[in-house]
């Protein structure tokens, strides 16, 4: 086992004390929006020596596993993070595999630089995803059945002047109805004044009842964020689904979906693909938005781990990664999950301690170690330890 240090992303929607806290770091007054644990360039993490990660599994690929290594060669396939977002993300959707490689490949024909801001793929993997809250937490997730979005409009009473917008809902059917509706919202500009309209009728309806309490809750909360911005009525577009501690919600490459609020923790493939839609001053790819973006109604599932004995595993169905949750309840020694992969272990609260033939380790909350295939490692403790290993 080996220690790690992650790697801060300090994006302006963070929160200043969340991650600082689990880290049992001081806040320094910027934003902590990421914490990054795993082997991408864009982050990298260091193990206890001074090498970082990638240059570790470099040098000893099997430290992934046989299976992992015979699916994705030496590479680790998952990065595992921490996410606090203080204030709305941008609207996105990430890729799948087949769609991360030919787009990579394009972009670098073209000569674009990696970091250049008009480029959508920063690497060849797609980018399933998995949350699982630690503090309540506030989504948007994926498109909502357009007769209800319509119904959602009208019952707010701008049915009649945002006619030429959303009439798609109720005229056409699931997928081309939203495609045509959220394509038409990103060329707004030159009709802005809906916006105006939708929010006035917000304003009006934010103590109602039920869906329409929430539908008129959402557009207030963006605008506060982002005034006036088109975007506001693509992300109307979306469920919005609230998390309690523990719960997770999984996402597959191309849902539509926005984070709002809260910490979790956040574990996805080894990309850092993202097609932004909306809520953003960033580069906006209309086309690969069109070749990534799934529109086809979507019901978002929130799961709880599944499990005993103080080991759960949270449901994902992705050949990247799986994550599982260790919580023991008693002074009892567990092993560590996924024996066959390498896998990257997180406390989040607590103190645990753990063991194998090269030595014992403490961790406490932040504290994270990388553990290779085929080390057998035995748990004892208390509080929260996440384990993210291969799908593979």
């Amino acid at each position: 086992m080996r220690r790690l240090t992650g790697h801060v992303q300090h994006f302006p929607w963070g929160t200043t004390e969340d991650i600082p806290a689990l880290l049992r770091r001081e806040p320094d007054g910027t934003p902590w929006a990421e914490y990054w644990l795993g082997a991408h360039p864009g982050g990298p993490t260091f193990v206890e020596d001074g090498a970082s990660l990638d240059e570790v599994l470099r040098d000893d690929p099997a430290l992934v596993g046989a299976a992992t290594r015979a699916a994705f060669g030496g590479r680790l396939p998952f990065l595992l993070k921490i996410l606090s977002a203080g204030s709305p993300l941008s609207l996105q959707a990430h890729p799948s595999r087949e769609q991360a490689e030919v787009g990579y490949a394009h972009e670098s024909l073209l000569g674009l630089a990696v970091d250049d801001p008009h480029r959508s793929y920063k690497d060849d993997w797609p980018k399933p995803e998995a949350i699982v809250a630690l503090t309540p937490f506030e989504g948007l997730v994926g498109f909502r059945d357009p007769l209800k979005t319509a119904g959602l409009f009208e019952a707010l009473g701008v049915a009649d002047e945002l006619a030429s917008v959303i009439g798609p809902l109720r005229d056409r059917r699931d997928a081309p109805a939203l495609q045509e509706v959220f394509l038409d919202v990103l060329s707004l500009d030159d009709r802005r004044h809906l916006v105006d309209v939708v929010l006035a009728a917000a304003v009006e309806n934010l103590d109602a009842p039920g869906d329409l309490g929430v539908f008129a809750r959402t557009a207030v909360e963006l605008d506060e964020h982002f005034p006036g911005d088109p975007g506001i009525l693509a992300a109307l577009l979306l469920n919005r689904i609230s998390l309690e501690p523990g719960e997770s919600t999984m996402l597959e490459a191309g849902v539509m979906h926005a984070y709002l609020r809260g910490t979790v923790v956040e574990i996805m493939a080894n990309s850092d693909n993202v097609m932004r839609g909306g809520l953003t001053r960033k580069h906006i790819d209309v086309d690969a938005l069109l070749q990534v973006v799934n529109f086809t109604p979507h019901a978002p599932q929130i799961h709880l781990p599944e499990g005993g004995d103080g080991v759960y595993v949270y449901p994902t169905n992705f050949p990247e990664f799986e994550l599982w949750l260790v919580s023991p309840c008693d002074g009892t020694a567990r092993p560590l999950p996924r024996t066959d992969s390498g896998r990257i272990a997180l406390a989040t609260s607590g103190e645990f301690t753990l063991t194998c033939d090269h030595g014992t380790v403490t961790l406490h909350s932040g504290d994270a170690v990388f553990a290779p295939a085929d080390d057998q490692v035995s748990v004892s403790g208390h509080g929260q330890l996440f384990v993210a290993a291969s799908g593979a």
